[in-house]
């Protein structure tokens, strides 16, 4: 990739790096200088962007996502020119509008009327346009009854609003979102992702830097994931969505088949040795929603037993069973077993758990009425789904929607008409 961008491209960056040296020493005053003349300070470099590459075409929404610390907003803030990159070249088509820190270049001093005026002209307004779009701006932020109070006596919050909205009258045809889209309340959030739809309507550019995976797969049409500022891959946004979670929770790799697990004093003549999950691979602490998978127990017999029921659950982080099973409901014969015995217990499903971590435990009890527990292993391991479909309850279930009209009524046949 390298020259002017072909046509129909709004957004091209070519090999761009960013580095920066930070002081590890700081000399910050006259006396030191004075005793120290010779100090030399000691600087660290840290490479924020390494040969970074990709284009969006017009009318495109690109998603930008990466752990804290990746490179996002550095990136975002070389495109808006605050930042100069070191090496590497970058294309803008259109008006931008940065969305990117919110309220730079606001004077706390004035009033939200007149800082209205100034941002809008420092965006490209005209002194005409801006004035003629005042209205819509504080009708837009919600904020007439403060307009002519000065921004020191705002919150944090009425200030972002105003800056967002700010922006949103600008009428730019590339927009640079850098986390800003939660701002105000849940009304005004509402407002703000009208905004992004809207805007995505109309054929306008976005690059979209945010943590929220579903968002990447609501609104963007490809995405690009970075990791300590070099990109880990690039294209489909739902396959950038799912590496970014892979990423944050650990990818799904073999491990060791858990580990032996003390014996209790409330075991009665049986021992859970270890317990573990496992995908199609074999034992692992991460597996991806969807994806067939195990939970699994090794036991060991200390005397004989006769037809013993083998239970597994899992709890997620705020410690809610998620899952529990038996054999003896799935009606499971587990036979009988000698003393010095060692066998394996494993339940099979297709993993449709939410997004997070997981404990599992086991559990050996007395067939019969009673149900007496011979053996019982809390925690005794965790594992992590990964994915991005989050959903809004414990698991994920397939499922699909059927939409039918009813029949329409039939209306009744006149009196005397022939059959």
């Amino acid at each position: 990739m390298s020259g002017v961008p072909a046509a129909g491209i709004a957004v091209q960056v070519d090999g761009v790096s960013k580095t920066f040296r930070l002081p590890t020493e700081q000399i910050s005053t006259l006396k030191e200088r004075a005793l120290h003349p010779t100090r030399r300070v000691r600087v660290e470099t840290l490479r924020a962007l390494s040969d970074v590459s990709f284009e969006v075409r017009s009318g495109q929404v690109f998603g930008i996502v990466g752990r804290n610390g990746s490179g996002k907003s550095t990136l975002m803030k070389c495109l808006a020119g605050i930042y100069r990159a070191d090496a590497g070249e970058m294309w803008l088509r259109g008006r931008m509008a940065p969305f990117i820190e919110l309220g730079v270049g606001f004077n706390p001093d004035l009033t939200a009327h007149d800082n209205v005026l100034i941002n809008g002209v420092m965006l490209g307004l005209t002194p005409a346009e801006a004035r003629a779009r005042y209205g819509s701006i504080i009708d837009f932020a919600e904020l007439h009854e403060f307009a002519e109070l000065k921004l020191k006596n705002y919150s944090s919050g009425m200030q972002v609003r105003l800056a967002f909205s700010v922006m949103v009258h600008v009428d730019a045809e590339l927009l640079l979102i850098d986390e800003v889209l939660a701002v105000g309340d849940a009304a005004f959030q509402q407002k703000c992702y009208d905004v992004l739809n809207r805007s995505r309507d109309e054929g306008k550019t976005i690059l979209l830097v945010t943590h929220d995976m579903d968002q990447v797969q609501r609104f963007c049409d490809s995405a690009m994931l970075l990791e300590r500022g070099r990109i880990v891959t690039l294209g489909d946004a739902a396959h950038v969505a799912r590496r970014y979670t892979e990423l944050n929770f650990g990818i799904s790799v073999p491990v060791a088949a858990g580990r032996e697990l003390p014996a209790s004093d409330g075991d009665d003549g049986v021992h859970i040795v270890e317990a573990w999950f496992q995908d199609a691979r074999g034992p692992c602490d991460s597996v991806e929603q969807g994806a067939p998978c195990a939970l699994c127990m090794r036991v060991r017999f200390l005397r004989p037993l006769s037809e013993p029921v083998f239970a597994l659950e899992v709890e997620d982080a705020q410690h809610r069973r998620t899952f529990a099973t038996s054999s003896e409901w799935d009606e499971t014969t587990s036979g009988d077993f000698a003393a010095g015995e060692v066998i394996t217990v494993a339940v099979s499903f297709d993993n449709w758990l939410a997004p997070g971590r997981y404990s599992l435990a086991g559990q050996v009890l007395q067939r019969g009425s009673g149900r007496r527990v011979l053996a019982r292993a809390e925690h005794a391991t965790s594992f992590v789904v990964s994915g991005s479909r989050a959903g809004g309850g414990l698991v994920d279930i397939p499922h699909a929607y059927s939409i039918a009209r009813a029949a329409a009524a039939v209306e009744p046949a006149p009196e005397g008409a022939a059959g």
